[in-house]
C-alpha cells in the first residue's frame, strides 16, 4: 500500500510517501480502508521522537482515521464489510489502510461526512472525557478554557456550553476568540493583551472558576490554578506551549482544589465500554447537528509535511485533516 513513512526520528521534512507493507488484521482487529485522517499535535512530536511513546521504526504515523471496514479479524462481532467507521489508531492512519483493535472503532451514523468524522475522536473524545468523566462538570458551573482557539480548546468550549456550563474562552488573538464565541463561549479573554487572573476575577465576581481546561501548559498554568474557585478542578490536557509546569501543592490545598490528568487514548484502552459510550454519544450529537466541528484546513495526504508544519506553527484554528484517494 501507499503510506506516509517515518524512517527515523527526525525533523518533519524527513517523512516520505511511498510503499509500505499492507497491514493484516489479527484476532480482535479490523482492517480499514482509510478515507481521511485527523492531524494532531502529538503527531508532530511522535515523528521527531519527542513524544512519551516511540513506535518501532520504520512506521506510518497518524493517530485517528475514518473509512470503511475492509476486513474483519477473528472474534470481532458487530461490524460488517464496508461499514462506515471512525477509529482511534495510535499510529498508522496516514496510509491507504490501517488495522485497529475493534474496541477503538465506532460506527459513523448515516449522513455524517466521513472526512469530518476523521477529526472527531481525539479532540472531542478528549474534551468530553475530561469534562464529563474527570471534572464531573455540572450545569451552571464556570469553565475556563485556555488555548480556546485550537483543536481541542474549541471542542471544550462547544461541549462545555452543551453541558450547561458558563464558558470563558481564553486565547492569544482576536480571531481565535471570535471562533470560540461562534462555538458558544459566553465570555472572552485575550491573554496576550489582558491580565488573565484579573479578568477572571472581574468576570466571576472574585469567586474564580470551577474548572480550568488547560491544553497549553507553561506559565499560564500557574495563573489558571490561582484563578480556581473553592473546590475547583484543573484539567491537565497537554503542553502545546512546550513547557511542562510545576503546580505548587499549597495552592491546591488552600482552595481544596484538584489537579486532574487527562490522557484519553489510554482511557480508551483501559475502559473501552465507557469511552465507547462517550464516542457514540459524540457521533450522535454530530449527526443531529448539536456539535459542529471547525475545520481549519484539509490537505491531501501526500502533502503531510505541509500539514504538520501548519500545525506546528500554532496558527491553526480548528482541525487539520488529510484526505486520501484509493489510487494515490
Amino acid at each position: 500500500m501507499k503510506a506516509v513513512i517515518c524512517p527515523a526520528f527526525a525533523p518533519i521534512d524527513a517523512l516520505t510517501w511511498g510503499d509500505f507493507p499492507a497491514p493484516q488484521p489479527e484476532p480482535g482487529e479490523l482492517l480499514i480502508d482509510v478515507v481521511a485522517a485527523g492531524v494532531n499535535y502529538p503527531d508532530v512530536l511522535i515523528v521527531q521522537g519527542k513524544y512519551q511513546t516511540k513506535p518501532p521504526l520504520p512506521f506510518v504515523p497518524g493517530s485517528e482515521a475514518s473509512g470503511r471496514v475492509a476486513a474483519i479479524g477473528e472474534g470481532v462481532e458487530g461490524f460488517a464489510i464496508d461499514d462506515r467507521v471512525v477509529a482511534f489508531t495510535g499510529t498508522g492512519s496516514f496510509g491507504q489502510q490501517v488495522r485497529v483493535p475493534a474496541t477503538q472503532v465506532w460506527p459513523v451514523p448515516d449522513g455524517v461526512d466521513l472526512a469530518i468524522a476523521a477529526g472527531i475522536s481525539i479532540t472531542y473524545g478528549t474534551s468530553y472525557h475530561a469534562l464529563k468523566d474527570r471534572a464531573a462538570l455540572k450545569p451552571g458551573e464556570t469553565l475556563l478554557v485556555l488555548g480556546a482557539g485550537g483543536g481541542v480548546g474549541l471542542t471544550a468550549v462547544e461541549l462545555g456550553k452543551l453541558m450547561g456550563a458558563h464558558v470563558i474562552a481564553a486565547a492569544s488573538s482576536a480571531d481565535k476568540l471570535a471562533l470560540a464565541r461562534a462555538q458558544g463561549a459566553d465570555e472572552l479573554i485575550n491573554y496576550a493583551e489582558e491580565d488573565l487572573r484579573e479578568r477572571v476575577k472581574a468576570l466571576t465576581g472574585g469567586k474564580g472558576v470551577d474548572v480550568v481546561y488547560d491544553p497549553v501548559g507553561g506559565p499560564m498554568n500557574l495563573t489558571a490554578v490561582k484563578s480556581l474557585a473553592w473546590g475547583g478542578r484543573l484539567l491537565v490536557i497537554g503542553f502545546a506551549g512546550g513547557e511542562i509546569p510545576s503546580i505548587p501543592a499549597n495552592l491546591l490545598l488552600l482552595k481544596s482544589a484538584s489537579a486532574v490528568g487527562v490522557l484519553w487514548g489510554n482511557s480508551v484502552r483501559a475502559d473501552p465500554v465507557g469511552q465507547g459510550a462517550n464516542m457514540r454519544q459524540l457521533l450522535q450529537w454530530l449527526a443531529h447537528g448539536a456539535i459542529t466541528p471547525v475545520v481549519d484546513t484539509c490537505f491531501a495526504m501526500t502533502d503531510v509535511v505541509a500539514a504538520l508544519h501548519h500545525l506546528e506553527g500554532r496558527k491553526v484554528k480548528g482541525k487539520v485533516l488529510l484526505t486520501i484517494s484509493p489510487a494515490s
